[in-house]
């Protein structure tokens, strides 16, 4: 709600013109009506008054009701503006992670997991408008939280996401099949999936290609991410004894082909991410890439406020034919 004065009709401030014309014309009309008698003295009159000299507050006043009947005119009023929004192309949007024991290598920091947990969630803020939904997937793959404009629940369950929750392993099919099972039913008139993954498809029962067709058939589209450095990567490649994981360096895989392809026939756009700045850029330029198109209405409520004005100038006016009939009587 924000309220400020505006006027209706200021054009009549160009009325304000007229004060300096009717001073002006005030000092020429005294000048002609004021005769000069000179005299030796005037002790022998035994009169003194300061008041003819005061007499002028009666145009003053006059000038200043004048002043406030232009204001009047120019109609001051406070304007209340209420403003709604509303959502006219929705968007739904599921976001599957990748959560294998590989997203804990350590060439994004502190490791591709935690690096892609809070570009997520800076992307998910970033989408007041939206519906938004979690797929998590492994070795196989699950809604971690169904689409929902409620971002709290959310970036709760994002925060939730960890290794050790599925069977190891890369099921980038399951993982998409889930993320379009979530988004067949939705009636927004967009439906995107960003799907990230730093491997290859080695596991599941549904190959990635049935799942892009899927996704093709309810008109989805998806983009792709591909997670992790050129060469080679700190990853765990095995269990100590207290059952932390033993890191060593291992080539990094990424299925980029079947990336592109699935990117392609949906329509979306596929990103290879090589570390956190470049992580970032690519959820922005997504960001940019789907906007939600919002419509705003405004409703405008005026108050009158040029009543006061009147009041003020037929004050000013009263009080001055008051001291004409009374104090100043026998001056003008």
């Amino acid at each position: 709600m924000l309220e400020n004065i505006s006027f209706a009709n200021p054009d009549f401030f160009w009325l304000f013109l007229l004060l300096p014309i009717a001073i002006l014309w005030y000092i020429f009309k005294q000048k002609e009506q004021n005769a000069s008698l000179r005299i030796a003295t005037i002790n022998a009159f035994g009169y003194s008054s300061f008041l003819p000299k005061l007499k002028h507050v009666l145009f003053l006043l006059r000038l200043l009701a004048l002043a406030a009947i232009i204001v009047a005119m120019a109609r001051p009023q406070t304007e209340d503006i209420s403003t709604r929004t509303k959502t006219t192309k929705g968007i739904d949007i599921v976001i599957a992670i990748d959560v294998s024991s590989s997203m804990l290598a350590k060439d994004l920091k502190p490791n591709r997991l935690a690096a892609l947990k809070k570009v997520a969630a800076d992307f998910i803020k970033k989408r007041p408008n939206d519906r938004i939904g979690l797929v998590a997937y492994a070795g196989e793959s699950f809604t971690k939280t169904p689409i929902t404009t409620d971002k709290s629940i959310v970036l709760g369950a994002l925060r939730e996401i960890t290794y050790g929750q599925l069977e190891d392993g890369t099921a980038i099919g399951m993982g998409l099949a889930t993320s379009v099972n979530r988004l067949k039913e939705s009636k927004a008139k967009s439906k995107i999936i960003i799907l990230l993954t730093d491997g290859v498809n080695n596991s599941g029962f549904i190959e990635p290609q049935t799942a892009a067709d899927l996704a093709i058939e309810f008109d989805i589209k998806t983009y792709t991410i591909g997670l992790g450095t050129n060469g080679n990567a700190l990853t765990p490649i095995a269990y100590n004894a207290d059952k932390s994981f033993r890191y060593g360096m291992r080539q990094v895989e990424i299925d980029e082909e079947l990336l592109q392809d699935i990117a392609q026939v949906t329509g979306g756009k596929y990103f290879r991410a090589t570390d956190n700045e470049t992580l970032e850029e690519i959820y922005d330029e997504i960001n940019k890439l789907e906007k939600t198109e919002i419509e705003e209405f405004k409703y405008y409520r005026y108050e009158e406020k040029f009543r006061p004005w009147i009041l003020i100038a037929g004050a000013l006016l009263l009080l001055e034919w008051i001291l004409r009939n009374t104090v100043f009587r026998s001056f003008v």
